[in-house]
C-alpha cells in the first residue's frame, strides 16, 4: 500500500516569534518563550527530522534514505546526500531583521550555504508587508550610507501582502518579513543567514543580534528593483521553478478529479488549508508529507483545500 511518510516537527525559537502555530495549525508547542519557525522537513546535522507511524516509525529521514535511496528519492539518488529540501512555518509576530543568503557562486568563499527559499502566505493582518529587494534606483553607495545613518527602510521595497499570495526569494535577494505574518517556507537544504540591519533590536539573551554587514553587501543583488508576489485562487498554478525546486499549488473542491502523483521521483505535499486523503492516510492543514519515488499516490479531496506539491529538487 502506498503510504506517505510522516514527520515530528522540530521547533524553534526566536525572538521575532510567538504561539500562533498552535493557533493556526493547531500544533502543540513546548513551553517557554516566542516560538517562531517549526522545522516539518529537515535532514541537517544541527536539526534532523524523525518519521511519525508507518513502516519507518521511529527512524530519521537520513536513516531512511540511506537504507533505501532509490525507493525513497528515485534512481541515481547518492545515498550520502542529505535531503535537498528544508521545509518550514514561520509565525512572524514581530519583524525579521533585514537579510540576505550567499549566492552559489560566492558561498563557499564565505563560509556558508547557498539558499534560495519560496514564501507562501498561508494568513496575515490586514497590515502586514514583507520587504523584498530595493527600490527603484537604489545604488549601493546610497545603501550603505543609509545603512550608517539607519535609515535603511528608505531605500527597501515594503509592500502590503494578502493570504495566498507567494513570492521567490532566490539567493542574493535582499529580504525582511515584517510582523503579522504566518508563512510557509520551503527552501534550499541550507541555514546560512546575513544579516545587514536589525532595526536595532536586542536578542533573546538582552544584547543586540550579531551582523554580518560585510558579507551581505558581497552578496545583495543591486539590481534587484522592487519585485512582486504571485497569486492564484483556483485550479493549478507554478508559484516557483528554479535550479533548486518546482512549486505547484492546486486548488481543490469536491467538484475536483483526484491529484495523480505518480512515480520515479520524491516528492512533498503540504496542506495549508483543508484535508486530502492518500488511501487510508488523511493529511491536514499545516502538515508536509515525503511521497517515496517508488509509490503512485492518489489525492482525493475531502473539503476545499489547498495544497503545495514540492518536487524537482534532485
Amino acid at each position: 500500500m502506498s503510504y506517505p511518510i510522516y514527520f515530528k516537527p522540530i521547533y524553534q525559537e526566536r525572538v521575532w516569534g510567538g504561539r500562533n502555530l498552535s493557533t493556526a495549525l493547531g500544533r502543540d508547542l513546548p513551553n517557554g518563550g516566542p516560538i517562531g519557525e517549526s522545522w516539518d522537513v529537515v535532514d541537517r546535522s544541527e536539526a534532523m527530522s524523525v518519521i511519525e507511524g508507518g513502516p519507518h516509525d521511529g527512524k530519521s529521514l537520513r536513516e531512511v534514505i540511506k537504507s533505501d535511496p532509490v525507493a525513497i528519492m528515485g534512481e541515481s539518488y547518492d545515498s550520502e546526500r542529505p535531503f535537498p529540501i528544508l521545509v518550514k512555518w514561520l509565525d512572524c509576530t514581530d519583524r525579521l531583521s533585514l537579510q540576505v543568503h550567499p549566492p552559489k557562486e560566492l558561498a563557499g568563499e564565505l563560509g556558508g550555504e547557498p539558499k534560495t527559499e519560496n514564501w507562501y502566505i498561508a494568513s496575515c493582518t490586514e497590515q502586514a508587508s514583507l520587504i523584498v529587494g530595493l527600490k527603484k534606483g537604489v545604488e549601493r553607495a546610497e545603501f550603505e550610507s543609509r545603512l550608517i545613518e539607519g535609515t535603511l527602510e528608505d531605500c527597501v521595497h515594503r509592500f502590503q501582502v494578502s493570504a495566498g499570495e507567494s513570492i521567490l526569494v532566490e539567493s542574493g535577494r535582499l529580504h525582511a518579513i515584517d510582523a503579522g505574518n504566518l508563512i510557509l517556507e520551503i527552501q534550499q537544504n541550507s541555514d546560512t543567514t546575513y544579516r545587514v540591519y536589525d532595526w536595532g533590536r536586542e536578542g533573546l539573551d538582552g544584547k543586540p543580534r550579531q551582523l554580518h554587514v560585510e558579507e551581505s553587501l558581497k552578496c545583495i543583488d543591486w539590481n534587484d528593483f522592487e519585485p512582486s508576489t504571485r497569486k492564484q485562487t483556483s485550479g493549478r498554478a507554478v508559484l516557483a521553478d528554479c535550479r533548486e525546486f518546482r512549486i505547484v499549488k492546486y486548488a481543490l473542491n469536491f467538484e475536483s478529479d483526484p491529484l495523480v502523483l505518480g512515480s520515479g521521483a520524491a516528492r512533498l505535499v503540504t496542506v495549508v488549508d483543508g484535508m486530502v486523503q492518500f488511501g487510508e492516510a488523511r493529511v491536514s492543514t499545516g502538515t508536509t508529507v515525503l511521497l517515496p519515488a517508488s509509490q503512485d499516490f492518489e489525492a482525493s479531496c475531502l473539503r476545499e483545500t489547498t495544497l503545495l506539491v514540492t518536487d524537482r529538487f534532485i
